[in-house]
């Protein structure tokens, strides 16, 4: 049998199929880890969504009620002017003037959008780019930096204060997304651009044009409206009043924005850069340095209108001269800078870390600058480095400062490494510096001793000029009105007014030899007065104890005329009784009284004998220019007469002479004219200095001393510290004032005897002709003056009580062998015996 070939058959596949490859591990973790930051990011949107929902809920309905800006209407200030229209002081809830949005220019709308919120017209109202750069930069540095947009900004500006806190922030972005609901773009940027504060006493950009150029914000350039959208972010350090070379980077900044953001073409700006700017402090005519007086008329003024003085845009007018006023802040100033001078420098104000990094430096200078304000030309500094023969400062407009040579000769103790670390000038420190008329700096420091001045016309009674201390900024109490101090001898010529009409004459020879009061009479300590200068002397006339301003012959007056008698004079020149205490040391200038009442006195010497009311205030209108107040003074009057002429007349002779001959002949001599009168006066220690003078047109009252009483230094008078104050002033204000006549024609009643001026009734030996003068040869032992007189100098008069009699208290005893009349003195209250006058 044959076998068949056969064929292979194919192989079989297997029944169990192949595994697929497997992806790599890292890819299932990847996309679960995407997933998971999406879950995460949608978690926190969700969540902050819920929060903001709550947000909204709760703090929306409680946001202010908006709807007042739909018609905006802003509250205009009370604005106080000088007598020639310069603006001294604005006070209201919104100072600023208004100017409606179709009136600003669009220049200055571009500037400001350019550098504040180039997307104002395109976001609602938060700017969540500029939201999320701000929160990045914050974290990063200590510096914070905000992001507000302009709507932002209104309602900061308007309704929230400017703490920098999460919670105002939030309550800020909400308003900002009602008032976008609320009112138009345009509405809201109209409200920022009159609403926002931009420094030099200007709210709004109208204010501010007036304040910086002089001229309505309709009439700015592209350079300026520059210049003015670069003050919102600080106006203190972008003022191009006190920082021009910071204000001009900020300026050349804004125009680079503008250029950026399609406001101007390159060309303009470089137009704009190369404008010539020119700066006008002042809303009409020059800056005033009348602070002090702003506050006071403020004061008056609310007194009169209550709040809504703040509000009804009233327009005072005071009766200061521009003039006259900052001739005399600079007087004042200039006074208390030379007194400075001769004291020792006491170290610098303050002390801050300044850090290494040459970038942040800039910075840290005007933070630490914030809290030490210029004082008017004593400008703060920060001290970069120092040595004894070089010092650099620091201030906020980048510049530094290098003073050597003379000007750090008043701190060349500070510089020395024999100063302790409070006094020494190193790096970090807070000094102040002051610029030399002739150029160049020095280093000088804030003075702790004060001045005033005050100065009104003795017709009228209307004040010329007021200064009430060195700078408002560092001490607004106003020392011409609320200081109450002792007088010292300026209070003298009020003693011997009443000590005419006594039957005292200027030729009545008084002695000048030592007095001594027992502890019986004071009730005390015995109680020994002492001329200035610790001397004693030969018999004087009335005259020449007044120029020569002998106490001791002042207090045998006041005991020939009595203190009593003396007190009640005193008061028709407006000194009230209870200041003036009938004591004999009442004779010293005892009592208490201000430069005001003091130029209020003099006034009455100075014109003729009549009693004046000082006003401040010469016109009020409101914001329509209708008269609301108009002051017209009554011309002098006898139902206004407080002395008689002839007092006035013969007191205003011995009141030339001590201006002419006396203590305070250096006037006469500076000012080169003879119608000047006035009384030097200084206290008990130099406490206090004055001096109180006129020219028959003005009367000018200066005072010299510190807030807490204490000696100005040994030989400081009011004839070397408030004389020349008062000689710089009226150097000004005399300038275009005729000479007046001197005593060319008596008024009735006065006669010529003995060689000088008496009342006709006590011509001729009628009056008191000598108050302890003996024609006796004297004693060589001084006598106790126990009983109130001075027993071995008795006086010669034909009013006398009989000799040996003591005289009754308060009494008005005469002349005879009896002794001096008047109350025994005694210490008043609060004062003690060994700290009685002793005047100049």
């Amino acid at each position: 049998m044959t076998r068949m070939p056969t064929d292979h058959a194919a192989p079989q596949p297997s029944s169990t199929p192949p595994q697929a490859p497997r992806p790599p591990a890292r890819k299932g973790w990847f996309s679960r880890l995407v997933l998971w930051v999406l879950g995460l990011v949608s978690a926190f949107v969700v969540t902050g969504a819920m929060l903001l929902m709550v947000a909204l809920a709760v703090a929306y309905p409680n946001l202010p009620d908006i709807s007042s800006l739909q018609n905006y209407q802003p509250k205009l200030p009370l604005r106080i002017y000088t007598a020639d229209g310069d603006l001294i002081s604005e006070f209201g809830e919104e100072r600023r003037s208004f100017v409606p949005f179709n009136e600003i220019p669009k220049s200055m709308k571009n500037a400001v959008l350019a550098i504040e919120d180039a997307r104002f017209y395109e976001h609602g109202g938060i700017d969540f780019t500029g939201v999320l750069r701000a929160g990045l930069a914050n974290f990063s540095r200590s510096k914070s930096q905000g992001a507000s947009t302009i709507t932002m900004q209104v309602a900061r500006n308007v309704y929230l204060s400017s703490e920098k806190t999460f919670t105002r922030k939030i309550y800020e972005m909400l308003l900002a997304f009602k008032m976008e609901h609320a009112l138009t773009k345009d509405q809201i940027l109209e409200i920022y651009m009159n609403q926002i504060y931009l420094g030099n006493r200007a709210y709004g950009f109208a204010a501010a044009s007036e304040a910086y150029f002089g001229k309505p914000l309709q009439q700015i350039n592209l350079a300026e409206a520059a210049m003015l959208a670069g003050l919102p972010k600080a106006p203190s350090q972008y003022n191009p009043v006190v920082n021009p070379s910071r204000a001009r980077i900020r300026q050349l900044y804004i125009l680079q924005r503008m250029v950026e953001n399609g406001f101007i073409t390159p060309a303009q700006a470089e137009e704009a850069k190369n404008t010539q700017i020119v700066l006008k402090h002042a809303t009409k005519g020059e800056t005033v340095h009348a602070e002090y007086v702003g506050e006071m008329v403020r004061q008056l003024i609310y007194a009169q209108y209550g709040a809504e003085a703040y509000t009804r845009g009233l327009d005072v007018y005071t009766t200061i001269s521009t003039k006259d006023q900052n001739a005399a802040y600079a007087a004042v100033r200039a006074g208390i800078l030379r007194y400075d001078a001769r004291r020792p420098y006491r170290g610098p104000e303050h002390f801050v870390n300044l850090p290494s990094d040459p970038a942040l430096l800039d910075d840290a200078v005007v933070d630490a600058l914030a809290d030490y304000p210029d004082a008017g030309d004593m400008l703060s500094a920060v001290v970069i480095s120092a040595s004894p023969r070089r010092v650099v400062v620091r201030r906020s407009d980048n510049d530094d400062i290098t003073i050597a040579g003379d000007g750090l000769r008043f701190a060349a103790w500070a510089l020395s490494g024999r100063a302790g670390s409070a006094q020494q000038i190193r790096r970090g420190a807070i000094v102040r510096i002051v610029k030399a008329p002739g150029g160049g700096w020095s280093i000088r420091q804030l003075p702790e001793v004060e001045s005033a001045l005050v100065a009104m016309d003795p017709r009228t009674g209307a004040i010329r000029s007021l200064v009430g201390g060195y700078d408002f900024a560092k001490n607004k109490f106003n020392h011409v009105t609320q200081a109450l101090r002792q007088p010292g001898s300026s209070f003298k010529p009020f003693i011997y007014s009443a000590a005419l009409e006594a039957g005292v004459s200027p030729s009545t020879v008084v002695s000048d030899s030592e007095l001594v009061f027992d502890a019986g009479v004071t009730g005390g300590q015995p109680w020994a007065p002492k001329n200035y200068d610790g001397s004693f002397g030969p018999p004087l006339t009335v005259r020449q104890a007044l120029a020569k301003s002998k106490n001791l012959v002042s207090i045998r007056i006041l005991q020939t005329v009595g203190t009593q008698k003396t007190q009640e004079w005193a008061g028709r020149f407006g000194f009230p009784p209870d200041r003036t205490p009938p004591y004999l040391t009442l004779a010293l200038g005892a009592g208490t009284t201000n430069p005001l009442e003091m130029a209020v006195g003099y006034s009455v010497f100075a014109n003729g004998g009549y009693a004046v009311n000082p006003y401040i205030i010469s016109l009020i209108k409101d914001q329509r220019g209708n008269t609301l107040l108009e002051t017209k003074p009554a011309a002098p009057n006898e139902a206004r007469r407080a002395i008689p002429t002839r007092n006035a007349f013969i007191m205003d002779s011995l009141l030339n002479e001590v201006a002419t001959h006396g203590t305070a002949a250096r006037a006469t001599q500076a000012l080169g004219r003879p119608d000047l009168y006035g009384k030097t006066g200084t206290t008990n220690d130099s406490k206090d200095a004055w001096f109180a003078g006129f020219q028959p047109s003005l009367v000018t009252v200066v005072w010299f001393g510190f807030d807490n009483p204490r000696n100005l230094g040994d030989g400081e008078t009011g004839g070397g510290l408030s004389l020349p104050i008062w000689i710089d002033y009226m150097r000004t204000a005399l300038k275009d004032v005729p000479v007046n006549e001197i005593h060319v024609k008596p008024p009735l009643g006065v006669v010529r005897s003995n060689g000088d001026w008496a009342y006709e009734e006590f011509a001729g030996g009628r009056g008191i002709s000598r108050i302890g003068v003996s024609d006796r040869p004297r004693s060589a032992a001084v006598p106790s003056a126990s009983d109130g007189t001075d027993a071995a100098n008795p006086v010669d008069g034909s009013q006398g009580a009989a000799a040996g009699t003591p005289p009754a208290a308060g009494g008005t005893g005469g002349g005879g062998s009896g002794g001096g009349g008047g109350a025994a003195p005694s210490t008043p209250p609060g004062t003690r015996s060994e700290d009685m006058f002793r005047g100049n």
